[in-house]
């Protein structure tokens, strides 16, 4: 009985892993609505955001008035380097906009909410948003890797090794 118990509980853990996380990747550039990015989703500590972005170009954290307001000068970090990589580490509002003047008023600006590692449900896929109404029509695209896990029962072909591994033992056991 001992055993069977034991099989049981080797075949559920088999079965959960922990969550894992996100990236969140951004083809920043002018004449896109970045809305549809993060409306609907939840991000958690440990996922990241990739901004992907040509020259003229610059990833600036904010602080909610500047992001709403588009103020430009007062950033928490700036980067133009054309890949800038946020770590989400902490939980709570991230405000982003581009620091050229009048990119941000013309839409380059993205804010996520971050919630708390346990929480990670941003699932895989790719999210296309809408390009505004004159737009260069270049989108950005989200790619997120797909968690195997997260606290659920997933990975069935990962489970059913497992599955039948743990099986194979318990007989030889027997």
């Amino acid at each position: 009985m001992s055993r069977l118990l034991g099989c049981l509980v080797l075949i559920f853990f088999s079965m959960v892993a922990p969550a894992s996380s996100a990236t969140l990747t951004v083809n920043w550039s002018l004449g896109t609505d970045y809305t549809p990015l993060a409306t609907g989703k939840s991000f958690a500590v440990g996922d990241t955001i990739v901004f992907n972005y040509g020259a003229g170009h610059t990833v600036d954290e904010v602080s909610e008035n500047d992001y709403k307001s588009c103020t430009l000068g007062n950033s928490i970090t700036s980067d133009s380097s054309g890949t800038t990589t946020i770590a989400l580490t902490t939980t709570g509002p991230r405000y982003f906009i581009c620091g050229i003047p009048g990119h941000c008023a013309a839409g380059m600006k993205l804010a996520v909410t971050v919630a708390s590692a346990s929480s990670n449900v941003v699932g895989g896929g790719t999210t296309t948003p809408t390009p505004f109404t004159g737009g260069s029509g270049y989108n950005p695209t989200t790619t997120q890797a797909i968690p195997c896990g997260a606290w659920t029962v997933s990975c069935p072909l990962g489970a059913l090794v497992a599955t039948w591994a743990v099986v194979f033992y318990a007989l030889s056991l027997s």
